[in-house]
């Protein structure tokens, strides 16, 4: 079988991580044309995978009318940048990954699905969470009846103090009007991981949060506008000369550095710093996302769910509860264990996760597993490979924008096709 021809729009982080499982399984795909906007960004990513010059572009646009030998498009642009493509792709019937979120308004969100339906094309978007080794051990044991039937579950993201800091204060997700909303941005990956275990649509729901730390008024006495010139960063939480300067001492070049600067040296560090987003005091920035938020939510068929994304902790893997009518389910990423109520006995499941809970960790082995799962479906054209097909997305979608709606009104909202 010959390898799954893929076209990839956006070449940063994102992109060039999926792309990079290409490189490891050239029998099975390869990517064969790319558009991103940042030249540096493209000749690297185009010389790694020896693309011709002729299937380098600046514009996605440039490529789709080009029509490239290739079956599918992995899209993996800002945010607000997904739509467009997505529906152009469609009509060209290309098979199409998209990262999350799949649009930044409920009815954009509609379009897609709507377009990929009428296309006759595969859809996966990059929840990948669903992929992730724990994630199928906790299917299978919920799915095996291991708990019984599920009542009620708490579910906690952990975002992380330097994370919070590096992409929703000074980073790329830091504003609603150049990304999304915190929890459509980062948790729709929990939204939608709640729906696939518990197996049900997400009905209704509730939600409380807001901005409460990252803001002008708890800026210490002394700051400066920068970490380089402040003389307070030694005693702050949150300085990128030590997030970033640690890292790079210890040769982690992965994200985020790599986000920061392309270059792994002292000197070009410390330049990022001084004049680029990633050096500005957490207490000076232009950031409006909320920093927590608790969403509650009942499935069809009755079970509930609380939803609790803070920044302040130490981040890693979510931590979940499943309590069952004949057992419980405890999972923190790397171990799971199911507490039997008729035999009393506690058994510990080992799920074998891959890397680290985050981006620099592949997502617990999630990005490689959706990366698996898409080209196989590519190449036999079965799409029961896609476990965050077009209706399961959707849904968790539509009900992260019903939670948002409901954290402003201050109101139980229905979540509604």
């Amino acid at each position: 079988m010959e390898p799954v021809r893929l076209a990839l729009i956006g070449a940063g982080d994102r992109g060039t991580g999926y792309a990079r499982w290409a490189l490891a399984h050239p029998d099975r795909a390869r990517v064969v044309a790319v558009a991103e906007a940042d030249p540096d960004r493209r000749e690297r990513l185009a010389a790694a995978h020896g693309i011709a010059e002729q299937h380098r572009y600046p514009d996605w646009r440039e490529l789709l009318a080009a029509r490239p030998d290739a079956d599918a498009v992995v899209i993996a642009t800002q945010d607000s940048g997904h739509v467009e493509p997505a529906l152009a792709a469609a009509a060209a019937g290309l098979h199409i990954m998209l990262e999350k979120p799949m649009a930044p308004t409920p009815a954009d969100c509609v379009r897609v699905v709507d377009a990929v339906r009428e296309a006759g094309v595969l859809l996966a978007v990059c929840h990948v969470l669903r992929y992730a080794p724990y994630t199928r051990m906790v299917k299978h044991l919920v799915d095996s009846g291991a708990i019984g039937e599920i009542v009620s579950v708490q579910h906690h993201e952990p975002v992380g103090f330097w994370h919070q800091a590096h992409s929703f204060v000074r980073g790329n997700w830091r504003r609603q009007d150049l990304s999304s909303f915190m929890l459509l941005a980062k948790s729709c990956h929990d939204l939608d991981w709640l729906q696939h275990i518990v197996g049900r649509d997400i009905a209704k729901v509730s939600s409380f949060g807001g901005l409460r730390h990252f803001r002008p008024e708890h800026r210490p006495e002394g700051a400066a506008d920068r970490c380089l010139d402040c003389a307070v960063e030694p005693a702050c939480p949150y300085s990128a000369k030590r997030l970033y300067g640690g890292r790079l001492a210890q040769g982690q070049h992965s994200w985020p550095l790599s986000v920061v600067t392309p270059v792994f040296t002292e000197e070009a560090l410390l330049a990022a710093l001084r004049e680029g987003p990633y050096g500005r005091c957490v207490y000076a920035c232009d950031n409006d996302v909320v920093d927590h938020q608790v969403v509650a939510m009942e499935f069809d068929g009755g079970a509930s769910a609380v939803f609790t994304m803070n920044a302040f902790n130490t981040g890693g893997h979510r931590r979940t509860r499943l309590f069952g009518t004949r057992g419980e389910l405890v999972c923190e990423g790397d171990d799971i264990t199911v507490y039997d109520f008729v035999s009393g006995a506690t058994t510990r499941h080992d799920p074998s996760t891959v890397g680290g809970a985050d981006a620099a960790g592949g997502h617990g082995g999630g990005d490689a597993g959706l990366m698996d799962a898409f080209v196989a479906a590519v190449a036999t054209g079965d799409a029961g490979h896609i476990l965050s097909g077009p209706a399961q997305t959707l849904n968790s979608h539509l009900a992260t924008f019903a939670a948002e709606q409901a954290r402003l009104d201050g109101t139980v909202v229905t979540v509604q096709r």
